[in-house]
């Protein structure tokens, strides 16, 4: 069943011809993806974010093609036959599908590779989208003789903003999707801080969490992040037994049944109660956290909210002794990184990182911008002013990382900003992260769920007091 209405689909593939000067847009659903042999279909079969944006069917197999010129649109691909059906059972015929989101036109997967050689031949524009999956970028190299290592690159600029421009706006219909997502996610978050206690492995929690992403929705929308060691970026859970006094970082978000994405981190203690040392480190980040949630709005430039919180960090650890110099000179040469070395968010959407499959310098960067090579601003991955219909993360962070902490102070790296000495007393400190997900208002913003995680350090040791 497709997920919106015939005229959601009509009208975006309607706008993105006028978006689009000349030629044909092709699309493809992509196709299911085993584990270990190719019966294991271990992996569920998950639409590209982009065809379902206009399309709304889920089925794998499908490939799309809009002519810009005539605005015929139409959808290939085979229908099962009955040696199919007895393993998966009575499946919808492509042309009822079609119908049901306003297109007439359909045919075979060979008419479809035969249309684009008879469009080539032609000497007719082709525009395709970067490709992520091995199937799909093998199958435009055969059709349009292009290497799959050159794709990225030759990829239809035209076709790749177009399709940003219309996906970076939600619609009413798309924000109260993420809203449920976001629901999902609240009880994710909840049901790992209440299973959490020393003794207990990271690899348990995070089943519990996977198991509620999956039973309330269609599955996470990133593998989940849990771990004792949040000072490891993408740290995956382990059979590690959770340690007294440890903080355990969890950033997990939901995909719900209609594809779109939610995107929490939270950080909480152990035993459920902070330390003082702890406590300090959370405070700085929940106010850089809160301060977003004050002046984030439509027309506010994320790169000049992302300094200023690098600023207001900068300060708070000056204040516990572990910065110190001048605060803007700190900041302005990177001595902050050793810190927080990543951005402070990204776009949401049907994707968790919207759209980044396209080109981040697309999605998060306006034409005359250039992304930045200085380590952590370097990880920015929306520069832009946000607009008013935009889903962003926010997502600030204190790290101590013994690697880097090594590194750079073998280096004698900013030993104007960074004091070495009580640093070192941090190294086992760990991470933390507080995120949430937040629309973009024309005078401000909002969160989005009905109920908010709790992240104020009160809230947090009263809440793991309930389990």
């Amino acid at each position: 069943m497709p997920m919106f209405s015939k005229e959601t689909y009509t009208n975006r593939r309607n706008v993105l011809k006028g978006l689009v000067n000349d030629g044909v847009l092709l699309l493809l659903s992509g196709n299911e993806c085993p584990n270990n042999y190719p019966a294991n279909g271990y992996y569920p079969f998950r639409p590209d974010s982009t065809f379902l944006y206009y399309f709304g069917i889920i089925r794998d197999g499908l490939a799309a093609v809009i002519d810009v010129e005539s605005g015929e649109v139409a959808l290939y691909g085979d229908d099962v036959d009955v040696a199919d059906i007895v393993w998966t059972g009575p499946v919808e015929c492509l042309a009822s599908q079609a119908e049901k989101v306003g297109v007439s036109k359909t045919g075979t997967f060979q008419q479809f590779l035969d249309y684009v050689k008879e469009a080539q031949a032609k000497g007719r524009k082709i525009h395709f989208l970067p490709q992520h999956r091995h199937q799909e970028k093998i199958l435009l190299q055969d059709l349009l003789g292009i290497h799959h290592t050159k794709q990225t690159e030759a990829a239809s600029v035209e076709f790749i903003k177009a399709v940003v421009k219309m996906r970076a706006i939600k619609e009413e219909q798309e924000i109260a999707e993420i809203e449920k997502a976001c629901d999902i996610g609240y009880q994710m978050h909840t049901a790992a801080m209440k299973a959490t206690r020393p003794g207990v492995t990271e690899k348990y929690i995070s089943g519990i969490v996977y198991g509620e992403a999956m039973k309330n929705g269609w599955q996470v929308s990133f593998p989940v992040i849990l771990s004792q060691h949040g000072e490891i970026m993408h740290g995956g859970p382990k059979f590690e037994p959770i340690q007294d006094g440890r903080l355990v970082l969890c950033d997990a978000g939901a995909e719900n049944e209609m594809f779109y994405c939610s995107d929490h981190t939270r950080t909480f203690p152990a035993n459920g109660k902070f330390s003082q040392k702890q406590r300090e480190i959370y405070t700085v980040v929940e106010q850089c956290h809160d301060y977003v949630i004050d002046v984030a709005k439509a027309g506010i430039k994320w790169r000049d909210v992302h300094i200023e919180v690098c600023r207001r960090m900068t300060e708070g650890l000056k204040a516990i002794g572990l910065m110190k110099g001048n605060t803007d000179d700190a900041v302005a040469c990177g001595a902050h990184a050793m810190f927080m070395p990543h951005g402070l968010g990204h776009m949401m959407g049907m994707d968790v990182h919207d759209m980044e499959g396209l080109g981040q310098r697309y999605v998060g960067f306006k034409d005359t911008e250039t992304p930045s090579d200085q380590f952590g601003l370097c990880y920015l991955r929306c520069s832009r002013e946000v607009e008013e219909g935009f889903v962003m993360t926010d997502e600030p962070g204190i790290y101590f990382i013994p690697a880097l902490i090594d590194d750079w102070k073998s280096q004698h790296k900013f030993e104007d900003f960074i004091n070495y000495d009580l640093l070192e007393t941090y190294r086992d400190f760990g991470g933390i992260r507080i995120e949430d997900d937040i629309l973009i208002l024309k005078d401000g913003c909002r969160f989005l769920g009905k109920n908010r995680i709790p992240y104020h350090p009160n809230d947090v040791e009263e809440f793991m007091k309930t389990k």
